[in-house]
């Protein structure tokens, strides 16, 4: 007798393969950032404490990032936690400070062996220190990797990040370093934690959420969007790859005509 649910599995993995390398064979972003949401509301579903859903959204991270490295996806960008998430509860926060330690020390070994180079932006005068040795020490034995850049903005906030810029351009201004007249969009985007990264050509928002939440907002003027309903725990190959497709269908025009 013929295991159909086996036989289904494997025909499921051959489509997946299938699309990967059709997709390769187009456009495939080359910055893509997500704000991850839903791990909450994943948890709460099942009757979970919340940070059960946080624990099994990590396993999500390390599933993205292993197909956006396959990909060819240069920058992988996510929003692990904002400057606005302090206000949580002290149990729910201290249980996210302590998640880049597991999933640093389980998953680096694999990011080393496939040239996966970690970076981190956002305020660290916050961050615990035992949260800052584990990046610290991702970024230290990653720094030589020259393949996938997977960039965790942790306590960061875009408004908090453009009024930096702002008041080191003052200062620049004031003590000679710069011209007034020298600035531009250029420029300005020197001053951002994201001076040498490519803006992202894709944004992906989980869990139904329709907003931005204070994230990147200088970088995603011209972004292409893509919100799906599924909560990052249940966030999967499928969808990541369905979000590439949809962005690889559109015609970005940056305020231009089409050619």
């Amino acid at each position: 007798m013929i295991n159909k649910k086996k036989l289904w599995g494997k025909n499921e993995v051959h489509h997946t393969e299938d699309k990967i390398e059709q997709i390769k064979k187009d456009s495939v972003p080359e910055h893509i950032a997500i704000i991850m949401d839903g791990n909450g509301r994943w948890a709460k579903k099942r009757a979970l404490p919340r940070i059960a859903g946080h624990h099994e959204g990590m396993k999500t991270v390390r599933k993205i990032t292993r197909l956006a490295n396959r990909l060819g996806v240069k920058t992988l960008t996510l929003y692990a936690f904002s400057t606005e998430n302090w206000k949580r509860p002290k149990l729910e926060v201290d249980f996210l400070m302590k998640l880049p330690e597991e999933f640093l020390s389980t998953f680096l070994p694999e990011l080393i062996d496939e040239n996966v180079r970690v970076e981190m932006m956002g305020d660290r005068q916050q961050i615990p220190t035992h949260t800052l040795r584990a990046v610290d020490k991702a970024r230290k034995d990653t720094e030589q990797n020259d393949g996938l850049i997977l960039n965790f903005a942790l306590n960061y906030g875009s408004r908090a990040e453009i009024l930096d810029a702002v008041k080191c351009i003052m200062h620049d201004v004031k003590n000679g370093i710069l011209k007034e007249d020298e600035l531009n969009e250029e420029v300005f985007s020197r001053y951002l934690m994201t001076k040498h990264l490519n803006d992202p050509d894709l944004l992906i928002r989980t869990s139904g959420e329709i907003r931005l939440s204070n994230f990147m907002l200088w970088q995603l003027a011209y972004t292409e969007f893509w919100f799906s309903d599924v909560l990052w725990p249940d966030f999967n190959e499928t969808h990541l790859l369905e979000a590439i497709e949809s962005y690889q269908r559109r015609s970005r025009r940056f305020g231009g005509l089409q050619s």
